[in-house]
């Protein structure tokens, strides 16, 4: 009886692209957080930076994603609305305007890439299955 030949391993996907994507945005996380002080924290432009590196992230897995950047996109005009909400929001902060301005701002960037994000995983997961 002739040996029957098993099956060929499947081979496994490169992975190198989005690991050193994800180590980078890491190390802007660490960079964050390592260099800013503890007050700073409290400070919604904090939370700002912190939502648009979660954002960036995510992007940026879809875009090393092959398999699905041509079919799921990001809506673009709530990231250029909450990129222009992040930016009043540093404004407002470095010239002193009123505390309002500054956290609807900030607010209201935050709001904008949650919802980018919980759109473009939603596409993530109806793609998958």
């Amino acid at each position: 009886m002739p040996d029957a030949a098993p099956n060929p391993p499947s081979a496994p996907k490169p992975r190198r692209w989005s690991i050193v994507a994800a180590g980078l945005l890491l190390l802007a996380l660490a960079l964050v957080v390592i260099y800013t002080t503890r007050g700073a924290f409290r400070s919604p432009l904090a939370v700002v930076v912190v939502a648009a590196i979660g954002l960036a992230a995510l992007l940026l897995q879809l875009r090393l994603r092959k398999d699905l950047a041509s079919r799921i996109r990001a809506p673009l005009w709530l990231n250029v609305l909450g990129l222009i909400l992040a930016i009043t929001a540093v404004l407002a902060d470095f010239l002193h305007l009123r505390a309002n301005v500054l956290l609807v701002a900030a607010l209201g960037a935050v709001v904008c890439f949650a919802v980018s994000g919980v759109r473009v995983l939603h596409g993530m997961r109806k793609q998958r299955n």
